[in-house]
């Protein structure tokens, strides 16, 4: 659960400490007072997409803290090396920097936002008001039936069944094409393949060829330089070379060998040192000769080149691009000239594969069928809880058209329907569904959904939303029970809401050297009592309104003790 939310400078909220305790914990307060503001914290160090404008006017970032407790060997730790410390503690933290950056840590190690929101979803679940909207989109009913039936299982198989259907389908209409187009595209191809083999190309060539034509361009100095060299190291008719000046020294310290080591030494340097001149002679020599050239073979070697440009700017940037080209180009001709036998293995193995398809989606919707039977008897009681036991609920389904019947989450089209009044046919729930069915049908949901998940925390933000009088206090109801084997959390206006509460937050605001600033604080009874009149009855707090308050906190603390034995 979720024990402590550390929040600096968020909005009008300089710096607060919230000290969260396990069960109901109702947040209240004045409209625009900042209640919102705590659960876009409670988003922004769970990873949810956040803005910079959150950061407080004046300030250099937003920090937001939250300290998490009893938490278990969630799917996220175990994948990326996270554990929580010895007393079960996970310390989530988030800074938002000015310029759009954030830093996310983890027990003080740092991760991504994606990270921070992968582990923030297994951590705590808001339900905010556009949840509402999400119940009305029949797009996401399908997902909603499917968490509730654990479906997963069938689903993975049959996804991967789809996938290798609709890969086959690709292959097949890549190949199924009119005569006429196949003639252009082989007639095409074969232009290409022809010029390509007739140019012979061969990899590496053209970087040999430019080294080749650089040595032709210079090959008269390249030739006078070694020739140079090599008279340098032997000498012609009218001087000793470097050859014969080492080896009359080495003569000179032949005729005293054996007598002074230090000589003999030398002596054998000096004979090293003239056969590796010897061999750079030698070598200068045979290099000299090299740089002769056929007449006519820098213009061939020219003209090959120019040949290579022209292809390149056709096929690709290098010779291995051309050749990887000429080879896709040969396959594509043979998988064209060869298209019809190509065609009849496709098909027998699509029609093996749609039925394959077909079975794993028969299987995936008779699963989805007997959690939709469960789940509209699962809905219609927590719907009796919530005094609205006339109200009927219904998981409709619909094959999907097509010629396969079948898309990329099987073969069923799912939506909910109701009726709100005896008599009233089933109907889509946005064509009927009031604010306040709508806040409570999804309470239902999120209640239902939440017995399946490892989630501690359940955060509600205004799910009072066109509720009131008897509806409210089943409502409140309905969070004592969640809040008996989740951590809840609620931003309400209702004081039904709010005297249901274990623990009780006012969020105030106020000014002080002419800035505004939001102050969270935890309720005793008396304060409670005062909150609880103010929102039955505005800023004129009676004596009455006081003591009907007192009467509602009884009540709550009466029905608690019914839930807890």
């Amino acid at each position: 659960m979720l024990s402590v939310l550390h929040i600096e400078n968020i909005a009008v909220i300089e710096s607060a400490d919230i000290l969260f305790g396990p069960g109901f914990n109702a947040l209240t307060g004045e409209t625009g007072a900042g209640k919102s503001i705590v659960v876009d914290a409670m988003s922004a160090v769970t990873g949810e997409r956040t803005s910079r404008e959150l950061i407080r006017t004046g300030a250099r970032s937003a920090l937001v803290t939250g300290t998490f407790t009893e938490v278990k060997a969630l799917p996220w730790l175990t994948a990326n090396g996270f554990a929580p410390d010895e007393n079960g503690e996970m310390l989530l933290q988030r800074e938002i920097l000015p310029d759009g950056k954030n830093l996310c840590r983890v027990n003080g190690r740092p991760v991504t936002v994606a990270q921070l929101k992968a582990l923030g979803q297994q951590l705590l679940n808001i339900h905010g008001q556009h949840d509402g909207q999400q119940l009305l989109d029949e797009g996401c009913h399908l997902g909603y039936l499917d968490r509730f039936g654990g479906t997963e299982g069938p689903l993975v198989a049959y996804q991967q069944a789809y996938q290798k259907l609709t890969a086959l389908e690709r292959k097949i209409a890549c190949l199924q094409m009119d005569e006429s187009e196949k003639a252009r595209r082989v007639d095409t191809l074969q232009f290409q393949i022809g010029e390509l083999e007739r140019a012979e190309l061969t990899a590496g060539e053209e970087e040999a060829l430019n080294e080749r034509r650089d040595i032709l361009r210079n090959a008269a100095d390249l030739a006078q330089a070694a020739q140079g060299a090599h008279y340098a190291l032997s000498g012609d008719e009218d001087s000793a070379g470097a050859v014969a000046l080492l080896m009359e020294a080495e003569q000179a310290l032949e005729r005293t060998a054996g007598v002074s080591p230090e000589l003999d030494e030398l002596r054998e340097r000096l004979t090293d040192c003239r056969c590796q001149v010897q061999d750079v002679a030698d070598s200068a020599r045979d290099l000299s000769g090299s740089f002769d050239f056929e007449p006519g073979e820098l213009d061939q070697l020219e003209s090959r080149l120019d040949l290579l440009y022209r292809l390149k700017k056709k096929y690709g940037g290098s010779v291995e691009e051309m050749l990887d080209y000429l080879d896709r180009c040969q396959k594509e001709l043979d998988e064209i000239q060869f298209a019809d036998d190509a065609l009849c293995r496709l098909e027998q193995e699509r029609a093996k594969a749609l039925k394959e398809a077909k079975a794993l989606a028969q299987a995936l919707s008779e699963c989805r069928k007997s959690a939709g039977k469960a789940l509209e008897e699962r809905i219609q009681a927590e719907l009796a809880q919530l005094d609205m036991p006339k109200v009927r609920f219904r998981v409709e389904f619909e094959e999907i058209a097509g010629e396969t019947g079948l898309n990329a989450d099987g073969m069923d089209l799912v939506r909910f329907l109701m009726s709100a009044n005896v008599g009233e046919d089933l109907k889509p729930i946005q064509k009927i569904a009031s604010g306040g069915e709508l806040a409570r049908i999804m309470l239902c949901l999120k209640n239902v959904l939440a017995e399946n998940d490892d989630v501690g925390t359940l955060v509600f933000d205004e799910v009072d939303t066109g509720v009131s009088g008897r509806a409210a206090q089943k409502v409140a109801e309905k969070l004592a029970q969640v809040a008996c084997r989740k951590q809840v959390l609620c931003v309400t206006h209702l004081p039904q809401l709010a005297a249901m509460a274990d623990v009780h937050f006012s969020v105030e605001k106020g000014e002080r050297g002419g800035r505004t600033y939001t102050a969270v604080e935890s309720l005793e009874r008396g304060r409670r009592q005062q909150e609880l009149a103010r929102l039955t009855s505005g800023e004129h707090i009676t004596a009455s309104a006081l003591d009907s308050a007192g009467e509602l906190l009884d009540a709550a603390e009466s029905y608690k003790k019914t839930l807890h034995g």
